[in-house]
């Protein structure tokens, strides 16, 4: 959102003095970035300014080189008749054709050394330059000015009141710089359930994560044993890692090959700790066990972070399959330059056969709580380059164990079309130019979720953050018995509709489950032994 020139900027001038609005604008030769003025700039007063010394970390974005090429090679690799089909770059091939040079980042690098920032560091695959500094830096270095404010949750944030700027001869370098506000940031999807077991109004039933391949038919379908799946996570990952460990002995199953890799600095935050619980022992349970288990662990759930660490799963090119059960208004998302950041990210991780499984989010159609109203979707679940998974209730069926009986549509999963977003070319349903949410929709709702340990002790949750695990841990079967498969999408588009239990009933405020593909429910619940088959 653009800021409107007006006497708040002339008011301001004298309290930051390091640059006036006009140098900050068209007086000098300074270059916008894809990170635009925070939505409260257009209430801000001069008592809101920050003091020059609070502290600021950033991630700034470099723009690949030959994006192009990049988009061509994503489609070329999933037409079948193209002699590129199935071929996926590896992670030095990735950064060979597409990251910034050295003496790009090196300018960008002394370009924030010289307005303040310390602790500068350049991500392996050089697409990110994280950095600490203050107001202040920020100021000198990206021509904007920071307030102070809340978010969400009552919590201290800050936020940019103009556009990030950079000098023009950084512009064809630097795509965004995401940290400059965090007032807006993702957060968990994850319900948890009134009581445990079967609901008394609705005869649904809470599940052991080990029941969900015989409740979505995996038959005889690989287990996942010889894959890697990530889970993008924040925080301490001490508790998630002992309930997974009292699952698996609960369940009788084979002990887990985990692995925590901290994006930054460690974090403490151990409110997450039933989410990644909920990702880990579904992922394990769907999946049939799988060959290894990484949790990113970023420092928060702040956008820097979690680009941060979305970066980091796609540099290291382990995980084939990676969990998001996260997600914020994409419209907060494309204005701080996240949206751009994490794009480009997912598209590398497209090119070399990796599968984001994102949760479209507990809020129904409008995951914007605010403005703008109506139908908004949930991002990242919104980007191209990933699978956007929505939430059914679950049935299943009386005296024959844990069989299907039935989907509808969960009342609160989210589902719609994106409202900036280009739609890919492999999505072949909806209607208009830009992305359709959602692609498949898994169990999601609380009352039919899945029982796990938390603390040490069962507890239900739902919530997409179920739906996007189960989804993953699908993918993570689909991958170990076709070794040449890449990105997911694509081909959830390209099989059979007998591949799904197709949702036909239920309404998310905005949209409506109906036969076929739909913006609530996608295609529907994946039957697993029907999917393996046909792809």
């Amino acid at each position: 959102m653009q800021m409107k020139k007006s006497s708040l900027c002339v008011a301001l001038v004298a309290a930051l003095g390091v640059m006036t609005c006009a140098q900050a604008t068209a007086g000098t030769p300074w270059k916008t970035t894809a990170t635009h003025a925070h939505e409260i700039a257009a209430t801000a007063t001069a008592a809101d300014l920050a003091d020059a010394g609070t502290p600021v970390h950033i991630e700034v974005v470099m723009k690949l080189q030959n994006r192009s090429t990049l988009d061509d090679f994503i489609a070329a690799s999933h037409n079948p008749n193209s002699a590129a089909y199935h071929s996926k770059l590896s992670a030095s091939d990735a950064v060979a054709m597409f990251s910034p040079s050295a003496a790009q980042v090196q300018a960008v690098v002394d370009h924030l050394s010289k307005a303040g920032f310390s602790h500068i560091t350049v991500a392996p695959n050089r697409m990110l330059i994280s950095a600490d500094g203050n107001a202040g830096a920020a100021q000198a270095a990206f021509a904007t000015r920071l307030i102070k404010a809340h978010d969400a949750e009552g919590r201290d944030a800050y936020a940019n009141i103009d556009d990030a700027k950079v000098p023009a001869e950084l512009a064809d370098s630097v795509l965004s710089v995401v940290g400059l506000q965090t007032v807006s940031h993702a957060h968990t999807m994850l319900k948890p359930a009134d009581r445990i077991g079967t609901h008394a109004t609705t005869g649904v039933t809470g599940h052991n994560p080990t029941t969900f391949p015989t409740i979505y038919n995996a038959g005889s379908t690989p287990t996942a044993s010889t894959i890697t799946v990530g889970i993008i996570s924040d925080g301490d990952m001490t508790q998630p890692l002992k309930d997974l460990t009292a699952f698996t002995t609960a369940n009788s199953l084979p002990a887990v090959n985990t692995q925590v890799i901290v994006v930054g600095t460690p974090g403490t935050d151990t409110s997450g700790t039933p989410e990644w619980d909920l990702d880990s022992q579904d992922i394990v349970g769907m999946s049939g066990g799988v060959g290894k288990l990484i949790f990113y662990a970023a420092n928060s759930l702040s956008n820097s972070a979690l680009t941060a660490a979305y970066n980091q799963a796609v540099s290291d090119n382990q995980a084939r399959v990676i969990n998001v059960s996260l997600g914020e208004c994409e419209t907060s998302a494309y204005n701080d330059g996240s949206m751009a950041a994490d794009d480009q990210i997912f598209a590398l991780g497209v090119s070399q056969g990796q599968t984001f499984s994102v949760s479209t989010g507990d809020s129904g159609s409008n995951e914007c709580t605010k403005a703008p109203r109506g139908t908004t979707p949930s991002y990242p679940a919104s980007s191209p380059y990933v699978v956007a998974v929505s939430g059914t209730t679950l049935t299943t069926g009386t005296g024959t164990g844990n069989s299907w009986a039935g989907e509808t549509l969960w009342s609160k999963a989210g589902g719609s079309p994106s409202t900036v977003e280009p739609k890919p070319s492999w999505q072949t349903q909806g209607g208009g130019t830009t992305r359709d949410v959602a692609d498949v929709a898994m169990d999601a709702d609380p009352n039919s979720g899945s029982i796990i340990i938390v603390n040490g002790s069962n507890a239900q949750y739902g919530g997409t953050s179920l739906a996007a695990p189960l989804f993953a841990a699908t993918w993570a079967r689909m991958l170990a018995g076709h070794s040449t498969l890449g990105f997911a999408g694509p081909h959830l588009y390209q099989v059979p509709t007998n591949s799904y239990h197709d949702i036909t009933s239920g309404s998310n405020g905005g949209e409506t489950a109906t036969v076929g593909w739909d913006y609530a429910s996608g295609f529907g619940s994946t039957i697993v032994t029907n999917l393996n088959s046909n792809l």
